[in-house]
């Protein structure tokens, strides 16, 4: 790999080399304090080259999501677009649910889960709502 290879993919490893560690991280740039998700070696609007990595929140809001079902014995699952609290938005899933009932507007809070292949990722549940 040569060097503009592996400058470009290092925030993706360090990424989830805190995932790994058990830590939602995002990147923030230190001049204009914009949230940048997926982890990047400048910030999309700016060009900025500061980017830090702070502690997300874990907290957002189903931006748009799907159901893909899929061929039986296999379940169905959900695809959601979460708006994290900070701003920025990933493609991820809500657990813990029936994918159908996966709503825009719905709250959700972050969880780090292992998939099949070990891999650590963002999940999200669903909030109960207080009453």
């Amino acid at each position: 790999m040569n060097s503009s290879n592996s400058t470009t993919l290092q925030p993706q490893k360090e990424y989830f080399d805190h995932l790994a560690a058990g830590h939602f991280m995002i990147q923030r740039s230190r001049s204009s304090g914009e949230y940048v998700f997926f982890p990047r070696i400048a910030a999309p609007r700016t060009g900025a080259r500061d980017l830090e990595w702070v502690r997300a929140s874990g907290r957002g809001t189903v931006y748009a999501t799907t159901v893909m079902r899929m061929r039986a014995p296999t379940p169905s699952y959900n695809a959601c677009l979460v708006e994290l609290e900070e701003g920025p938005r990933m493609m991820s899933r809500v657990e813990g649910i029936a994918p159908e009932e996966v709503t825009i507007g719905m709250a959700v809070q972050a969880r780090i889960s292992v998939d099949a292949d070990g891999q650590p990722l963002v999940v999200f549940d669903q909030v109960q709502a207080r009453t």
